[in-house]
């Protein structure tokens, strides 16, 4: 393999022997001529190397067949995004994440306002009781997952989970046969302030749950201390499907494990009216049928 700039390689099929281009961060794809997998070893080495994978649970069949019944729920659908053709160019992805252990330790102060109302004679009284709530506490967290390459939205990847990491395996080599995959691309410090801003939020929500007795709870300050206690860089599987509608790529992911899926599709504004017409005439026959044989 050779560098051509510093955004691809080139490489040779090890099947056929025609040239590959990759990009920088891509460690396993397919030959186009051959079709047949290609696992490039050379970028999954040092601190590249996972240290455990997630196999694929959902095979693409499947993952289509998962799609097809997802597609049926969305009315305004465009047709571009349920055709099979358009279904079978499916690709199942491993995306890098990076699961941190974390222990936040904090308080946090809130106002509490407790509403009562009540009626006297010809008036109406509300009294608002204003209170200062303080919660402290300590919590540990495992494996925040953390999307480690920037070529995914992390709206999207956020979205997808849980994934159940009792099925984590050590990493093989085997496992991406058949399967493209990307190693990270974001820094260190990326990462951990991202899990942490994750951890922080999750901590206040708790301590805010924990405030009862308020009509509202309005949080005012906190002190909080994060400690990243440990940090492991893994594969997870994802099924992706990018469809192109009016000059807009629309992602559609689905987690390879559990089958969840997410997507940000677009509305076929012309088969919405449709549909809306034909549900106005349907609603519009009914009730004149009703209202003609109520008269007889």
């Amino acid at each position: 393999w050779e560098n051509i700039d510093d955004k691809t390689s080139l490489y040779s099929c090890p099947r056929c022997g025609a040239q590959i281009i990759t990009d920088k961060t891509t460690t396993a794809t397919f030959c186009c001529y051959c079709h047949g997998p290609v696992v490039l070893n050379d970028k999954l080495k040092g601190e590249f190397k996972p240290s455990k994978i997630i196999p694929f649970k959902i095979n693409k069949e499947d993952a289509i067949e998962k799609f097809i019944q997802w597609n049926k729920k969305k009315w305004f659908l465009p047709k571009e995004f349920s055709s099979y053709k358009q279904l079978e160019k499916i690709t199942g992805i491993y995306i890098p994440f990076w699961l941190v252990n974390s222990n936040v330790t904090g308080q946090m102060s809130a106002k509490g306002k407790r509403i009562s109302t009540w009626t006297s004679g010809d008036y109406r009284y509300t009294k608002t009781d204003t209170f200062l709530a303080t919660r402290g506490g300590n919590m540990n967290f495992a494996n925040i997952p953390v999307d480690g390459s920037k070529r995914f939205p992390n709206d999207v990847m956020n979205s997808i989970e849980p994934f159940d990491y009792n099925d984590l395996k050590d990493f093989n080599y085997s496992y991406l046969s058949g399967f493209l995959s990307e190693k990270y691309d974001m820094t260190s410090e990326e990462v951990v302030s991202e899990a942490n801003m994750r951890a922080k939020n999750t901590f206040i929500d708790e301590m805010k749950k924990d405030i009862k007795g308020y009509n509202t709870v309005i949080p005012t300050t906190n002190s909080i201390n994060l400690n990243n206690t440990k940090k492991e860089y893994v594969l997870l599987p994802v099924w992706m499907l990018n469809v192109k509608y009016k000059d807009k790529i629309h992602t559609i992911a689905m987690n390879g494990q559990t089958g969840k899926m997410v997507g940000n599709i677009p509305v076929d504004y012309k088969k919405a009216i449709l549909i809306w017409i034909l549900l106005f005439i349907l609603t519009f026959l009914v009730v004149y049928l009703i209202s003609y044989f109520q008269v007889i």
